[in-house]
């Protein structure tokens, strides 16, 4: 069983790039959006993955995710999915023990900075760097499922 804990919060400043790798720039879309899941394709460099995530709100959710080969992962992006593409740059960003993924957006959604941190347990501890502002994990907004139907510019 895949479950995913994460939890979502607004970016303010750019003190998290002082301990960034470099990024992984990624290009992502839906192919559906059911009732109860979303159908994710992602590509990430030279990888892709196809991604099935439960439709629910919070920070722990059912997710599934599976490589598949470079070029189907071009052709659905290009020719399948729904709405426009996420276009953004992803940085691993080490701190206090834990990583933070930083998703600095392109696109419709060009300004908008967020960070994650995946969890093992909902009620984990961890410390908050400096960079970090509001959480957003409870947003549905900042979900990327929704930022393809209702971009970040049009807010």
């Amino acid at each position: 069983m895949g479950i995913e804990i994460e939890r979502k919060f607004l970016v303010i400043g750019d003190g998290w790039r002082d301990a960034a790798e470099p990024g992984r720039r990624m290009r992502q879309g839906y192919l559906g959006r059911l009732e109860k899941a979303s159908v994710r394709v992602r590509q990430a460099d030279d990888a892709a993955w196809l991604n099935i995530k439960g439709a629910t709100l919070g920070i722990q959710r059912r997710e599934y995710e599976y490589e598949i080969p470079l070029a189907d992962a071009r052709e659905m992006l290009d020719e399948l999915c729904t709405g426009d593409l996420i276009e953004k740059v992803r940085h691993d960003v080490p701190y206090a023990g834990h990583v933070w993924e930083v998703d600095v957006f392109e696109g419709a959604n060009a300004g908008l900075v967020v960070a994650e941190i995946e969890l093992s347990a909902a009620d984990e501890p961890f410390e908050r760097p400096d960079w970090l502002g509001d959480e957003v994990s409870d947003d549905p907004r900042y979900y990327n499922v929704c930022l393809v139907e209702h971009p970040w510019r049009d807010w």
